[in-house]
């Protein structure tokens, strides 16, 4: 391999120092105070999008772990996108496999996941299918979900996470997360066979008849009729909402 050439070796050791400017020595070619700028700069541009995304997370942990995890990050991931709305998944990415020894609450990972599903439902591009009958029948034809969605299953109750409100047990909870008609990202709880309905239908092969027998065979649940009646409901309940757009015609 080549030797790197001089601006090239310039560049590098400019970037060593951005990353971590309390431990690498700045580039002798640039003043002090230009480089001080260069350094506040990139880290609060970094910084700004981590604290827009993740505002309950940053005040449960308080000013002073939250900026050691973001500096943390800052120094230490190579990041696998160029695009700043990601950042926070990368950010995420890099707690979830580097598992930094900054003290943190055990629901701390699954609430900041919580946090960044509103971003990534938001900025989803999910164009919707062709051939959609808004009003068919639920139950005798294909369900069509909202392709901005997400199906969720967390060991913590974050929905009701807060400074106010740390759980000390894991208790699990079921969320659907879609981006509704008005482009406004939505939230609702779920039960475990809600969301296993959910999950059947999302592959967009069953009616919502084959869909419901299939829960009832999973429960060995006798009475059919109530599966039936009840997730019909449900199903009429999800279309409203707009997590589920119809059917296929």
């Amino acid at each position: 391999m080549n030797a790197p050439l001089p601006f090239q070796e310039f560049q590098f050791a400019f970037a060593r120092h951005i990353r971590a400017p309390g431990r690498v020595p700045r580039p002798p070619a640039i003043p002090a105070r230009s480089m001080q700028i260069y350094n506040e700069l990139l880290y609060n541009n970094l910084a700004g999008f981590l604290d827009a995304c993740f505002p309950i997370s940053q005040r449960i942990l308080g000013e002073r772990r939250w900026g050691m995890l973001c500096r943390r990050f800052f120094s230490e991931w190579r990041s696998h996108t160029p695009y700043f709305r990601e950042i926070p998944r990368e950010f995420l990415r890099w707690l979830m496999e580097s598992q930094p020894t900054v003290s943190m609450p055990a629901f701390m990972v699954d609430m900041l996941h919580y946090e960044w599903v509103e971003l990534a439902v938001d900025i989803m591009e999910a164009p919707t299918p062709e051939g959609i009958d808004a009003d068919g029948d639920l139950l005798t034809a294909r369900p069509v979900l909202n392709p901005a969605l997400m199906n969720l299953s967390y060991e913590w109750p974050v929905h009701r996470i807060s400074p106010d409100y740390r759980p000390r047990k894991p208790r699990a909870v079921q969320l659907l997360v879609f981006r509704d008609h008005d482009e406004k990202v939505r939230f609702i709880k779920l039960n475990p066979v809600s969301a296993r309905l959910v999950a059947l239908l999302q592959p967009g092969s069953m009616t919502g008849r084959q869909a419901l027998q299939h829960v009832a065979g999973e429960l060995g649940h006798a009475d059919t009729k109530a599966i039936m009646a009840s997730g019909a409901a449900l199903l009429d309940s999800l279309r409203s909402e707009g997590a589920l757009l119809g059917v296929m015609r």
